[in-house]
């Protein structure tokens, strides 16, 4: 046993090491980052707004690698206690991230940016900007994740026992997947006929040519001949094959092939990673125990003597503030802490003298105090715009300083030659935990102090006692606003399980398809920054959109902190051709997450929930479900019909816009706290009222058509996946280039129609050829250049659309002239 613990130690050491290596590297780099985002004096305001920009790019760059390296190091440590004060620095930074990238949309009026620059200067490459999905999101929510599961399957299985033989009968809803249903069949049963008839021909011309030679030793002879030249030709072709793949292999052409099966050290490396996820369940869960053992011995040791250093604490705090100024002070509020006011490093008369500003605060508002507000903000702001630039306020960096502060104090130094297991630090859950006992405490504290304090001023300071007891029930009376409505629960007398397995019979509630964002393949577009150098508008690539999407989805959905207080989006509209991926997106949001998803799509909800009072009900139960069952994500697909300019004859009956004036009012009522997110897709805004729809998404992500590096990678990656081999005769590039236009969604059926299993066992015989996939793409109709231009030119209306060309033509800097050019006519 001593021997395998001792060849077990250094391989532990070294990973434990090297991850600690990366988590002070992030640390370093962060407390770089605060120095010059919090420095001692306000820096000066910036007006060429191209190196305002610049700088908040170089930020944002430099936040993802430090996101980046901390998301690893979470992932892979095994110490309780390191990981979840690094869990509290990533969510911080993940904030933080999205705070710059919304700064970066309002100062360049685009959703995607292209960093070229900054990644030269940093000295990156463009896949460092790809943002990690932490790991975390799911592994902390796995047991809930997975009862959400076993819950709809559940409820799944039940409706279709229900269902019964009616499901057979719905499979095919139109009339076209019978007709191709029909056509297959037919077109089978000729299959079948000809190569019947193709197999009698064979053998009666077999017949005819060799019915003449009947001797045995003529057919041996032929026989033999025909072996001969097989075998010679194969074991020839194979030699020849052999011969040039040693060629090409030496000249660094071809990858070994020993080389594309998992190495060892590959293996090795997955089996660590599985033992180190259950190592950190193990850790995790003697920390838990650990921490209630051990608030339970100081609650038993520490509660008494704790009561009483504060009560003479604060019996001091008394008399002190009564020799300093004659009276005894107000005790402070719940609200305002209590007695933890007291033990702040000021004086008593600082105290009270911030206690008597707060009551004057409360006190002068009043109505019209907010329209004064709103007044001196509109002044502020255009005088900030025309002194110059200035970064928004941050709702983490605070956060992020004081995280930074315990790192420093506690971890950085420290010596953990003794912790080789890397197990929870006793005395640092001690001192967690006297915080925890102390604030206890102190709420007990209060109320008593709170009624001696009072009897002290009956005693000593009988009138003064009185007309505090008047000015506290004034403050009581003033706290007391309007309450406002709450919103009436329909559904107060059911349970969750029956609002599930009622909206699961309606197909409003559905399973996620498994799909990952990783899934999501495309390249980086390299020319983004050249064309926006030469005024052209450059279409975003597949990896921009996953990047966007990462930010403004998943990030927000996984982490409610981040949800509360990031920029808060409630909705986002996905705007492409059919077949980019715009639905696989909406599935990959709800796979990263764990979010539960809902389907409000205009084709789904036709003819459920009739009338008025149907549809009132139809959104309470699926918004009520959504935020008891949080994160969810809303999907809305085909939502160009909901705001239809003119509905189409044939679409009449199914009232396609019903949900359009209730579903905003819905989303309006989303608060920081829920975290609710509506996804819509569309493939043709154009026939859609643009108003309406802007009011309705806050975010409007452009999908195009991909360009020739994202159908590459595609390509490749695709039929790999389907078992496939890409060999000299599978010439990529040439296929990439004649398959433009076409989406993934064509690549995707193409390829499975093609690679199929019969295929795959003759591909050492008959590989694989561009040519198979040409002809069964040709069936398809690709996504000509006027249709993305027409979205192109559709994006352009939306309010950041214009304000891009406005700020692409030099017409942002035309109001303050205007305000001039009027200042001077008055005079």
């Amino acid at each position: 046993m001593e021997v395998d613990q001792q060849k077990a130690l250094p391989q532990t050491g070294k990973g434990t090491r090297s991850y600690n290596q990366i988590w002070k590297d992030a640390m370093l780099e962060l407390s770089c980052l605060l120095a010059e985002e919090l420095p001692p004096e306000p820096p000066p305001l910036q007006r060429d707004r191209v190196v305002f920009f610049q700088r908040l790019a170089t930020l944002y760059v430099r936040y993802i690698q430090v996101f980046r390296q901390l998301e690893e190091a979470h992932s892979m440590l095994v110490h309780p206690q390191k990981r979840r004060l690094i869990c509290v620095i990533l969510t911080g930074v993940m904030g933080r991230v999205l705070e710059l990238k919304n700064e970066m949309v309002e100062k360049e009026f685009s959703e995607y940016h292209y960093l070229d620059d900054v990644l030269h200067a940093l000295k990156l490459t463009p896949a460092s900007l790809e943002i990690p999905i932490p790991h975390f999101f799911l592994s902390e929510r796995s047991k809930e994740v997975e009862e959400r599961k076993l819950l709809l399957m559940d409820i799944l299985k039940m409706v279709e026992d229900a269902e019964g033989l009616d499901t057979s009968r719905d499979r095919f809803e139109t009339e076209e997947e019978v007709i191709m249903i029909i056509q297959m069949a037919e077109r089978a049963r000729q299959g079948r006929l000809r190569a019947k008839l193709n197999k009698e021909i064979r053998c009666g011309s077999f017949d005819r040519r060799h019915g003449a030679k009947t001797t045995e030793s003529t057919f041996t002879e032929l026989a033999a001949i025909c072996i001969q030249k097989v075998w010679r030709g194969y074991i020839q072709r194979k030699k020849t094959r052999i011969a040039r793949d040693e060629e090409m292999i030496f000249l660094g052409m071809i990858m070994d092939p020993k080389y594309q099966v998992p190495c060892p050290a590959e293996i090795t490396a997955q089996a660590t990673e599985a033992s180190i996820r259950i190592k950190q369940k193990k850790y995790e869960e003697a920390y838990l125990k650990s921490t209630e053992e051990i608030l339970k011995q100081l609650r038993d040791t520490e509660r008494l003597d704790m009561s009483k250093t504060i009560k003479s604490q604060i019996r001091e705090w008394f008399f002190e503030c009564r020799n300093a100024t004659g009276v005894f002070p107000d005790y402070p509020s719940e609200e305002d802490g209590g007695s933890a006011l007291i033990f702040a490093e000021k004086s008593p008369q600082q105290l009270i003298e911030e206690i008597a500003l707060k009551e004057e605060e409360e006190a002068n508002k009043s109505k019209g105090t907010q329209e004064k507000g709103k007044k001196d903000k509109g002044k502020n702001k255009e005088e900030d715009e025309d002194a110059g630039l200035k970064m928004n306020p941050s709702a983490f960096l605070s956060d992020l300083k004081e995280a930074n502060n315990r790192f420093e104090d506690f971890w950085k130094n420290r010596d953990e030659s003794e912790n080789f297991t890397q197990l929870h630090e006793v005395e640092l859950i001690k001192e967690e935990m006297r915080k925890v006992i102390e604030a206890e405490v102190r709420v007990q504290v209060d109320e008593e102090m709170r009624q001696e304090l009072a009897e002290l001023k009956l005693c000593v300071d009988k009138d003064k006692g009185g007309k505090a007891k008047a000015n506290a029930k004034k403050k009581k009376g003033s706290k007391r606003g309007k309450k406002k409505k709450k919103e009436k629960d329909l559904t107060a007398d059911r349970t969750l399980e029956s609002l599930c397995q009622e909206l699961v019979e309606q197909r409003l509630l559905k399973q996620a398809k498994n799909v990952r964002m990783q899934d999501f393949l495309g390249d980086y577009n390299y020319l983004g920054t050249t064309l926006r150098q030469n005024d052209i508008e450059p279409m975003p690539s597949m990896l921009d959109v996953r990047q966007v999407i990462s930010l403004y989805a998943v990030l927000p959905l996984g982490s409610q902190e981040v949800h509360e207080k990031a920029p808060l989006i409630k909705s986002v509209l996905l705007v492409g051709p059919a077949g980019v991926g715009k639905r696989m997106l909406v599935h990959a949001v709800c796979q990263e997450t764990g979010a539960t998803l809902f389907d409000l799509s205009p084709c789904n909800t036709v003819g459920k929930y009739p009338g008025k009072n149907g549809l009132t009900m139809m959104l309470h139960m699926v918004f009520k479900v959504a935020r008891l069952l949080q994160p969810s994500v809303i999907w809305i697909g085909d939502t160009e019909k909901m705001f239809y300019k003119k509905v189409p004859k044939e679409e009449e009956e199914l009232d396609p816009r019903r949900l359009k004036k209730d579903l905003p009012k819905c989303l309006k009522l989303i608060k920081g706290e829920d975290r609710v997110l509506i996804m819509g897709t569309t493939r043709d805004p154009q026939s859609a009222d643009i108003k309406s729809l802007s009011k309705m998404y806050g975010k409007i992500i452009l999908i195009p058509r991909q360009d020739y590096g994202s159908r590459y990678i595609l390509w490749e990656k695709l039929i790999k996946k389907q078992g496939g081999e890409i060999t000299e005769a599978l010439d990529l590039s040439s296929l990439t280039k004649v398959t433009d236009g076409y989406t993934p969604g064509h690549m995707v059926k193409v390829i499975k129609s093609v690679v199929s299993q019969e295929r795959i066992q003759e591909l050492t015989k008959r590989p694989l050829t561009a040519a198979d996939f040409v002809l069964p793409l040709a069936k398809f109709e690709p996504v000509f250049q006027k249709e993305e231009e027409a979205i192109k030119n559709w994006y352009a209306k939306t309010s950041l659309g214009k304000k891009r060309i406005k700020a692409a033509s030099g017409k942002e800097e035309a109001p303050p002239k205007g305000k001039d050019t009027k200042k001077k006519g008055r005079k």
